[in-house]
């Protein structure tokens, strides 16, 4: 009882801006409650899926690889599955799968990187807000002096203790918080790694499966320049031939005339 007391004291004291302090820590707190768990669900089962799928591919079993990663929650199994699903027509058009992989990755990182702007941004404004509460403070210090017209102690003794709460309140916000920003980040970077390996492994599936003939890649046909010289040939054979110049036909009358 006596501890809580002693917060709601404190909190009390600190001024009007401990409250965005104590808004910024609770949303923090969620999102980092949030991050942890789901950052921890994606990176599991990473590996197994990975071997499991190559073998159920590798054995013909599509369907039963494009079940394995349905059922695997996490970046890498998305990418699998959108790779398998395209393997699943058994005819592709070039870079068609490529496309698909990068704009599945793209999706999966922006799905993981959700929630670090906040954590951010509540890292960098808490000690400012903090800051903010201190030069209050200070305000409020000198105020008291300039109204009692004397340095007294007491007077002052007020103003600087909000200075002192609220700066250690920004700080106490934004150091867990810039910690466990640092942490996510790290987790997201291994996570990426994992997605460049089940990019990596669908694009070897691919490769293995058509030089085994199970697929078939539609090889892109660039006809832009031949049907460019068909036309212009068109052109030219449709043109009428030049008019002989005035001298050739002088040459000629000459010629016949001897």
């Amino acid at each position: 009882m006596g501890s809580e007391y002693r917060l709601l004291t404190l909190f009390a004291d600190g001024g009007f801006m401990m409250y965005p302090l104590v808004l910024c820590s609770m949303i923090a707190l969620g999102v980092m409650i949030a991050k942890f768990f789901t950052l921890q669900i994606a990176h599991r089962g990473t590996r197994t899926v990975l071997e499991e799928v190559e073998e159920l591919a590798m054995s013909g079993d599509i369907a039963g690889a494009i079940e394995v990663a349905r059922n695997t929650p996490g970046p890498a199994a998305a990418i699998l599955l959108a790779g398998l699903r395209r393997l699943e027509t058994k005819k592709l058009n070039e870079g068609e799968l490529e496309s698909m992989v990068a704009t599945t990755g793209t999706i999966e990182l922006g799905f993981l990187e959700r929630g670090l702007v906040i954590l951010a941004t509540i890292a960098n404004v808490a000690p400012l807000m903090g800051f903010l509460g201190t030069v209050a403070g200070m305000i409020l210090a000198f105020a008291a002096i300039e109204a009692a017209g004397n340095v007294d102690p007491a007077l002052v003794a007020g103003g600087i203790k909000v200075a002192l709460l609220t700066t250690a309140a920004g700080l106490v916000v934004a150091v867990p918080v810039n910690i466990a920003y640092n942490f996510f980040v790290t987790r997201i970077d291994q996570l990426i790694v994992d997605m460049e390996h089940g990019a990596q492994k669908i694009l070897n599936l691919a490769w293995d499966l058509e030089k085994d003939g199970r697929i078939e890649i539609i090889k892109k046909v660039d006809d832009r320049w031949p049907a460019a010289r068909r036309l212009a040939s068109n052109a030219a054979a449709s043109s009428p031939p030049p008019a002989p110049g005035p001298g050739a036909g002088g040459a000629a009358g000459s010629a016949g005339e001897s």
